[in-house]
């Protein structure tokens, strides 16, 4: 049997959710023709969600800059110059103007990331404070702070948080290139801690960090094969910052772009697959194709933490060229 034929025959078999992908089995993905690719990864989609509606959310920066863990793509390191002016952790009456804003502009879930290592004891009751913010304006809630203790995942668990973002980021081989003051491992330990309190897992990762193909193989099979499959899994091209190491990385074709897309939807056919960072540099097109890839959710906005993002302008005239919708606009 082909690899191609071998690939069809597992993404035939996909409607069943499975967590024991096999290396081998996610390369044949990778290896099918481009539009049987993306033909099986649609006619999954369909049968799951529908395809002409997309969850949009969006992500407010609480508390920027001076963050003690050196990950090579971020501005937000204190260990490297990129010319960010550091804020402190921001107050409540800001997070409710931005998340009103977030919702009159259409977006149904409300993400807030703080540069910390690890979430501080002293901050647990200011972060759930700016949950309940966000709850009584009718909105998904989602943070990302870090690292948590069991005990703090089951406070923000007890306190209405509804996701949390903790990115595995790469595969477990190419992770140390990337970051080095916390493991992958440590992260994977996150991810428990969230999903025992209750909460539900936002967790992808970045492409375009100078990676290989096996190493985004290697990401999406840690991915598929986690305890649950994450409700949302974020997929980012790396936005390349000035002044930190991966500045100049050797970036990601469009469509082994699309073909990351396409087998993410394969492997884990319930979850939302988010168009994350770097969609201010793609086409209208690939957008598009990520899209019939199986893609259902963006950030929305025009601005993630530090980086520009797409102008919600520009998605509106996109979704009505496209004939699709918001999640929050259903009949």
């Amino acid at each position: 049997m082909s690899a191609a034929q071998s690939a069809s025959a597992a993404s035939d078999s996909t409607t069943a959710v499975r967590r024991d992908w096999q290396r081998q089995e996610v390369a044949d993905l990778f290896a099918m023709p481009l539009l049987d690719l993306v033909y099986r990864a649609a006619t999954i989609h369909r049968q799951h969600f529908d395809p002409n509606e997309i969850q949009l959310s969006t992500l407010l920066s609480i508390k920027t800059g001076k963050c003690a863990e050196d990950c090579a793509y971020c501005s937000q390191s204190s260990r490297y110059d990129t010319e960010l002016v550091n804020e402190p952790l921001i107050d409540l009456e800001e997070v409710r103007r931005n998340a009103a804003a977030a919702k009159k502009a259409g977006a149904s879930r409300f993400c807030m990331g703080a540069a910390w290592r690890q979430l501080r004891e002293r901050d647990v009751d200011t972060v759930l404070d700016m949950v309940a913010v966000v709850k009584e304006l009718g909105m998904e809630s989602c943070m990302t702070l870090g690292m948590l203790t069991r005990d703090q995942a089951e406070r923000l668990a007890a306190g209405g948080l509804d996701y949390y973002n903790h990115n595995i980021d790469t595969s477990p081989e190419y992770y140390p290139e990337v970051i080095s003051t916390r493991s992958f491992q440590d992260r994977l330990d996150t991810l428990d801690h969230v999903r025992d309190a209750g909460m539900k897992v936002c967790c992808g990762g970045i492409v375009g960090m100078g990676e290989s193909r096996e190493d985004r193989i290697g990401l999406l099979t840690s991915l598929a094969n986690l305890p649950k499959h994450p409700e949302s899994v974020p997929i980012n091209m790396l936005v390349k910052i000035p002044g930190t190491p991966l500045a100049g990385a050797e970036g990601i074709d469009g469509v082994e772009f699309v073909r990351t897309i396409a087998v993410a939807r394969i492997l884990m056919p319930l979850s939302f697959v988010r168009l994350s960072a770097g969609r201010e540099t793609m086409s209208d097109e690939m957008q598009a194709l990520c899209f019939m890839a199986g893609a259902n959710s963006i950030f929305y906005g025009d601005r993630l933490l530090t980086t520009g993002n797409a102008e919600a302008d520009r998605d509106n005239k996109l979704f009505a060229r496209l004939g699709m919708r918001s999640t929050q606009s259903r009949s």
